[in-house]
């Protein structure tokens, strides 16, 4: 019986620290890949995650005995605009993981990542997952207006049916997604990562009497675990979408922010209009500093417009979407979500619990 060892004993950024014994690994196989259950690990990097996937790789072996590089691919787009994709390696027999964001242009990622999981299907991929740190389309959840489509429930349809055998995500807009999916994932959130960047400011001194205000009462939920996390009292923004919700209203606040630093908290930035709006209420009622995080940064030109006259001390979000390196701003904190999903990957690859990660 091997040894058992223990790693990983260091905090994950964007989980909770959980000691756990995991078996040792045979040095001569970790030479060059894992071998587990499903098969040796390969990890694909979509080309709108090709940072991300990067770093998840790099991740994967400096906290595992696993030596493995991104998996070798080549795309190339006909001039009928039709996106192909070849495997320059084998996945027979292969645990496979496919990073890929739903980045714009989100039809092309979403077109690529498809006829990729077609490819690793066809090359007979022993197991097939889908990292997509960002899913478009999980805003349209119900059917809230006559005549309308639940586009979320179509994506999971047509990703479950292209082949995927396992998906993982952050931050769906509604936890409810996870029900549209009959294949098995982890739903996975940046609230860890973002909340213990935040305490860390706290600690230092850096960041005093601090309230947290939810951009919109549809984020109260969160907003309350945000501000129990930080020992901070909680205030809300209320506003009203006029049409699709392209064009938010703020109305008032919910709450007392006077004299008080204020932490926006939400889920996803697209035009920023939200943040203009609850940036303009707090001011109205008092409010010192306003800093600002939230998750997906799936910003529109409009958005860098907006962010660059906007007075926010710090804008705090995760790398789940690329952002080109000339449009960050001075007082923009990207947080990298790797580590996390590294993690979760190793775990899910050698059949270990990802809900220890957070004491669950």
């Amino acid at each position: 019986m091997k040894q058992m060892q223990m790693t990983n004993l260091v905090k994950v950024p964007g989980a909770k620290f959980h000691p756990e014994p995991v078996p040792e690994i045979d040095q001569e196989e970790a030479q060059h890949s894992s071998t587990m259950r499903f098969g040796s690990m390969k990890v694909f990097c979509g080309s709108a995650s090709q940072s991300l996937g990067g770093e998840i790789v790099d991740y994967i072996c400096s906290a595992s005995e696993y030596n493995i590089k991104p998996g070798a691919y080549t795309r190339a787009v006909f001039s009928n605009e039709n996106i192909f994709i070849k495997l320059e390696e084998s996945v027979r027999g292969k645990d496979v993981y496919l990073v890929q964001t739903m980045a714009s242009p989100v039809h092309d990622n979403f077109m690529e990542m498809l006829i990729m999981i077609d490819a690793l299907k066809r090359d007979s991929a022993w197991r097939i997952n889908l990292v997509a740190p960002y899913m478009s389309y999980t805003r349209s959840d119900k059917k809230d207006q006559p005549r309308v489509p639940i586009t979320a429930r179509l994506i999971a349809n047509i990703i479950e049916i292209a082949g995927v055998d396992r998906y993982m995500t952050v931050d769906l807009h509604s936890g409810q997604i996870q029900g549209f999916f009959d294949i098995p994932g982890d739903a996975l959130s940046a609230f860890h990562l973002l909340t213990d960047y935040v305490i860390q400011k706290m600690n230092t001194g850096e960041l005093e009497d601090l309230v947290v205000v939810a951009t919109d009462l549809g984020f109260a939920k969160q907003g309350r675990n945000w501000a129990e996390t930080l020992g901070v009292p909680l205030a809300f923004v209320e506003k009203r979408r006029v049409g699709n919700g392209e064009n938010p209203r703020a109305l008032s606040l919910i709450g007392s922010v006077e004299g008080k630093n204020v932490l926006l908290v939400d889920d996803e930035v697209n035009t920023a209009g939200s943040v203009v709006s609850a940036v303009n209420v707090v001011r109205e009622y008092g409010a010192r500093d306003v800093l600002f995080a939230f998750t997906h940064p799936f910003f529109s030109d409009a958005a860098y417009e907006r962010f660059a006259g906007l007075d926010l001390r710090e804008i705090i979000f995760t790398n789940t979407l690329p952002i080109p390196q000339e449009k960050l701003l001075p007082n923009m904190t990207v947080l990298s979500i790797a580590p996390l999903l590294g993690e979760v990957i190793l775990r899910a690859h050698e059949g270990r619990s990802v809900g220890a990660l957070f004491n669950e």
